[in-house]
């Protein structure tokens, strides 16, 4: 195709992924009282924890406040529920300049890592009431706590984004090692920094800072690139094995003869 094609095709599928936001912004519209109340849901039950040890509100400051509340609840679960499509258009755009080893590699990446971005989320949604009772547990029995829901709505897309890209890091590493870059056994030489690393990203990462939620994320997170490590060294034992000749050392390696 000419560059202009290219243009053109990228415009077209711009232009169908924007009209699927759209789409699904009207029906977020529609939804936004169940919306609210699924957001909303872990501050309600922090409170339950809490009982009468803190008092706390949530509050819209301002007069716009509930407008621009509106807009941007929508408007992130409209970019969350139309991702499918808009996603399947940039890979539309990307897939005919693969190879075809490629495309096999990158149809296993999009299906593996959508599930663990998936399960990420939920995990970050479960633990976030613990860390919400943490957090606003620090206040004087002689105040009173008033939670701007702005805030508490940026900080509940932040804590299930951190926990959803987390659990995609272990995917990382296995295709790191699909590559070539990356052996299981290098990682396995490294387990204890690996360990010890995944904590120290857990505890700097989330953004609810409370140790519940941090070994939640860390214990995950160290399962996970266990598995991968098996993966790893699986796949070794199986490149080797299909190894003839000289193929089986490394370039830079010094082979037995």
């Amino acid at each position: 195709m000419a560059l202009s094609d290219h243009f053109r095709e990228l415009r077209a599928r711009l232009l169908r992924a924007a009209l699927a936001v759209v789409v699904a912004f009207a029906v977020a519209l529609v939804f936004y009282d169940q919306l609210f109340e699924l957001v909303l849901a872990p501050y309600n039950d922090a409170r339950e924890r809490l009982g009468e040890r803190v008092d706390t509100q949530p509050f819209v400051g301002g007069a716009t406040g509930p407008l621009m509340l509106q807009l941007k609840l929508c408007g992130v679960a409209a970019l969350v529920a139309s991702s499918p499509y808009w996603l399947h258009q940039i890979w539309g755009f990307i897939l005919p300049g693969l190879h075809r080893r490629e495309r096999v590699w990158s149809r296993v990446f999009a299906a593996v890592a959508g599930p663990l971005f998936l399960a990420g989320v939920a995990l970050g949604y479960y633990v976030l009431p613990k860390g919400l009772e943490v957090l606003i547990g620090f206040t004087p029995g002689a105040l009173q706590s008033l939670v701007d829901f702005g805030d508490y709505f940026s900080f509940f897309a932040r804590m299930l984004l951190v926990f959803g890209i987390a659990l995609e890091i272990p995917l990382f590493v296995v295709l790191l090692n699909l590559a070539g870059v990356l052996s299981g056994k290098a990682i396995g030489s490294h387990r204890p920094w690996i360990v010890l690393g995944t904590f120290v990203f857990a505890a700097v990462a989330t953004p609810s800072t409370d140790p519940f939620a941090m070994t939640a994320l860390a214990l995950t997170m160290t399962a996970l690139l266990l598995v991968a490590e098996v993966i790893a060294r699986t796949a070794d034992r199986l490149r080797a094995r299909r190894a003839r000749g000289t193929d089986q050392w490394a370039d830079d390696a010094v082979s037995p003869l």
